[in-house]
């Protein structure tokens, strides 16, 4: 049995309200009814969800998929803020931390967009200001009138810092890769840090920060064998500290033959689920499937660790993370029947 103490109170109010938030997320059944559906029956459905009233708020700006995707990443966005808001002292912190990555995602969408020739609107349309940026600082981003600018005038010191090192090499080689992986390494830094700053609830926050790393990593070393391998003292900028496994062992298996690759990665983990999702890497698949199989037992591997700290910020994670591939898997669906892919494809795009 749990003991449970005064200074637990929180955390067990909080984690029983993330449970019953999650008991109301899309079920794998539904998803595969919606894989059947047609575009107009997919949209009618949707709009009788809980996402009706960003559907009703945005109808007079947007119409069609359109609609239904900026309808729901304003749900996304509210509903995090909500949690945020929900979550009292050390978890709130922790929560803070964990959705900084909103944050890096928003703003390399901007500058991409920006230097696409994008315009606002169509940036806008994917953001999800969920983390400290709000919408209103992001739309400040979005006015300015040019990528220099945004850099400049960002808000977030540290972030800004680290773009602007590399921002003239990014602008030249018209990609803002390596500052992608500059950016996460500094999230997952920061999340290491607070996981091992000794407040309450750390261990299970640290627990699974590194366990995200090598989800990360692992995700990233197929994505560069399916490239084509580079050198390893090249490939060294690529991989995360903190994890399970080591960069350096990363670093070698990127040109190493695929049954190898597995081998090693199954010594390195202890996670029945990763060890099922790697097994299964035998067979060689292309990367979105690859990455989709990794993020649900990523998934499944938070559900265990919810239910072997179901008093701690694990239940708040989960619910964090299952919501955000509802909302992925929604709009997947969305764009994918109106380009007209069959179920069969589609589903190898959802995380369920």
């Amino acid at each position: 049995m749990t003991e449970v103490s005064s200074g637990s109170a929180p955390y067990i109010y909080v984690s029983t309200r993330m449970r019953v938030r999650k008991s109301k997320l899309i079920a794998k059944d539904e998803y595969r009814r919606m894989l059947n559906m047609g575009l107009p029956e997919f949209t009618r459905l949707v709009e009788e969800m809980e996402y009706k009233r960003e559907i009703d708020e945005l109808s007079s700006s947007f119409s069609g998929v359109d609609l239904i995707e900026n309808a729901m990443s304003w749900n996304l966005a509210k509903e995090y803020q909500r949690i945020i808001n929900l979550a009292p002292g050390e978890l709130k912190g922790f929560t803070r931390d964990y959705l900084h990555k909103w944050d890096i995602q928003n703003i390399l969408t901007i500058l991409r967009g920006k230097q696409l020739g994008f315009s606002e609107g169509k940036i806008k349309a994917v953001l999800v200001p969920a983390g400290a940026l709000d919408a209103a600082a992001l739309d400040r981003m979005l006015s300015e009138s040019s990528i220099e600018r945004i850099v400049e005038t960002l808000p977030i010191k540290a972030i800004s810092e680290i773009i602007s090192e590399k921002l003239n090499a990014a602008l030249e080689k018209k990609s803002f890769g390596e500052i992608e992986n500059d950016l996460y390494k500094y999230y997952y830094a920061t999340l290491l840090k607070a996981g091992r700053g000794g407040m309450m609830g750390a261990d299970a926050f640290l627990k699974y920060v590194v366990f995200e790393i090598d989800i990360k990593n692992i995700s990233n070393l197929f994505r560069i064998r399916a490239q084509g391998a580079a050198k390893e003292t090249e490939e060294q900028k690529f991989w995360i500290e903190g994890g399970n496994i080591k960069p350096e062992e990363f670093a070698r298996l990127t040109g190493a033959p695929l049954e190898e690759v597995v081998d090693s990665l199954k010594k390195k983990v202890k996670a029945p689920v990763l060890l099922e999702a790697l097994e299964a890497l035998r067979e060689k698949k292309p990367v979105y499937e690859i990455e989709s199989s990794l993020t649900t037992a990523q998934l499944e591997q938070m559900n265990r660790m919810s239910k072997r700290h179901p008093f701690s910020i694990s239940p708040l994670l989960v619910y964090l993370e299952r919501k955000k591939y509802e909302v992925s898997n929604l709009r997947a669906l969305a764009r994918g029947k109106q380009a007209g892919l069959d179920a069969e494809t589609l589903e190898h795009y959802l995380v369920m």
